[in-house]
């Protein structure tokens, strides 16, 4: 049965690129990626866009929970209302989505405000646990819980809760927390999984050129997501040759779905007990 697609009102915007009936592409997704803002799911979740782009059995889609309207702002963009910044950076996720073959783009267009309020928290779960019931996605990037960002970590909490009301046999069979407002290279090596994306590397400085009001409008965005990705594969190991170009740390989130898993608090402090005992250790070896 086909659930009531109670998430789309008028403040939602559905971009399809290849034109199939809405329900045809919500169920073809393979990969998936809930971001906070416009351009989010670019910089993170690129990984994902590069293994489904150009195939027929993978296909990537992306969801954004934010308008974006309160973005920096200078130059040509200096003088945008936060109206029309919204209608911009609409207009550029969806230019990403068609260049980047995503098999459906969701804007759900809801404020930062909104979305950190707490009477809206139970109605926002709701949503996304039904839009992850019809995608049923094998591979779902979110943001991660050591972001510095508050509107990244409210819709991570808002994730987590909905993927644990979800039966075992709909759950995504990995889930990762991925870098932008902080870098995860801090992580023990044992706690990172490093994701490629040296795949198509023309795409992703397309994907991240498009969005002109952040780059033009005073956030060199194209120049830092590519910067750190370079830089993780090269500082990855001090011993040994690169294997890749480009990385994109995440931390494996899959165990957080289960209902019995300790709350997100507690599983960030087992994280950073580990990283403190790891360069206690090393300065210990050397006093």
């Amino acid at each position: 049965m086909i659930p009531a697609m109670n998430w789309i009102d008028p403040s939602v915007t559905i971009e399809i690129p290849d034109d199939v009936p809405l329900e045809n592409a919500l169920r073809r997704t393979t990969h998936m990626a809930i971001g906070a803002h416009p351009d989010d799911l670019e910089i993170f979740a690129y990984h994902g866009i590069a293994t489904c782009f150009g195939q027929r059995d993978k296909w990537f889609t992306g969801l954004t929970m934010t308008d974006g309207a309160g973005s920096a702002r200078t130059g040509v963009y200096e003088h945008h209302s936060d109206e029309d910044m919204v209608a911009v950076r609409r207009t550029e996720q969806n230019q990403a989505a068609r260049v980047g073959q995503y098999s459906l783009q969701i804007q759900l267009g809801l404020s930062s405000q909104e979305l950190k309020m707490k009477q809206n928290w139970k109605r926002i779960k709701a949503d996304l646990s039904e839009i992850l019931t019809i995608c049923e996605p094998r591979f779902l990037y979110l943001h991660n819980p050591f972001d510095k960002h508050a509107t990244h970590i409210a819709v991570l909490a808002r994730c987590l809760e909905a993927l644990r009301t979800l039966p075992k046999d709909l759950q995504p069979e990995m889930v990762y927390g991925c870098e932008v407002w902080r870098g995860l290279d801090w992580l023990p090596d044992a706690q990172k999984v490093a994701l490629d994306t040296s795949q198509y590397p023309n795409l992703f400085q397309s994907l991240i050129g498009l969005y002109d009001s952040q780059i033009s409008g005073g956030k060199r965005y194209d120049l830092a997501a590519l910067g750190r990705q370079h830089a993780n594969a090269t500082y990855f190991d001090s011993h040994s040759v690169d294997e890749s170009t480009s990385i994109t740390w995440a931390i494996d989130l899959t165990a957080l779905m289960d209902k019995d898993a300790p709350d997100l608090l507690n599983w960030c402090y087992s994280i950073l007990r580990r990283f403190r005992l790891e360069v206690k250790g090393n300065i210990e070896s050397f006093l």
